[in-house]
């Protein structure tokens, strides 16, 4: 009889969430964790890589000036955004700094998920092609809708300006490409309970291979 099963703990299965601003990535996952998946999110750790005084914050300070920065020390957030996808040099010089970071974040936490037993494991990640992270996860799903229904729900969600959210979407892969090279395509067009529906046949094929 097997004494000890966790020596022959089973590697978790890595799926990475993407798509475009907008696309409704947040919303997809919540769905696959009411399913029972766990779900990790890059926006949120890049948010704590960059708290004040961490290592990803001092080299940003550094790298942009304090005009990017609060009162409190934090992240001008809107003031960074405005900037970086105006620039794309600016853009590179951020992402260079934080990705790092947040990449080191997920494998921390995606290794202590994988000892406590976690087959599977969802992790939303926004600029997965655009940051050259697809080849870590084991399969990606792509959450893609219209290009119109994109720019209105920024608009709604962000208060962006149009020239704003036009350099967003501009700094990101065409979400058709992205589908392309998706194990799995999330149809966001319709409904939250057509969504939802794509969302349990996905999550039932996943389990199948975890």
């Amino acid at each position: 009889m097997e004494q000890y099963p966790s020596a022959k703990r089973r590697r978790v299965l890595k799926i990475a969430i993407t798509g475009g601003a907008g696309s409704g990535k947040s919303v997809v996952a919540r769905m696959f964790q009411e399913l029972g998946a766990a779900v990790l999110d890059a926006d949120e750790i890049a948010r704590q890589v960059v708290a004040v005084g961490a290592p990803a914050w001092q080299e940003l300070r550094q790298a942009f000036g304090p005009e990017y920065f609060l009162e409190d020390g934090s992240l001008n957030r809107p003031a960074m955004a405005r900037l970086v996808f105006a620039d794309s040099e600016a853009r590179k010089r951020l992402n260079a700094i934080v990705h790092p970071y947040v990449a080191k974040e997920i494998r921390e936490r995606l290794e202590g998920l994988e000892r406590r037993g976690a087959a599977l494991v969802l992790v939303e990640v926004p600029l997965l092609f655009e940051a050259g992270l697809s080849g870590g996860y084991d399969k990606v799903i792509v959450v893609d809708v219209g290009p119109g229904e994109q720019r209105r729900r920024l608009q709604a969600r962000d208060q962006r300006s149009a020239a704003e959210i036009q350099g967003i979407i501009d700094a990101q892969m065409p979400l058709a490409d992205k589908a392309a090279r998706a194990d799995f395509v999330v149809n966001n067009r319709g409904s939250l309970a057509e969504t939802r529906g794509q969302v349990e046949k996905i999550w039932q094929e996943l389990q199948k291979a975890s």
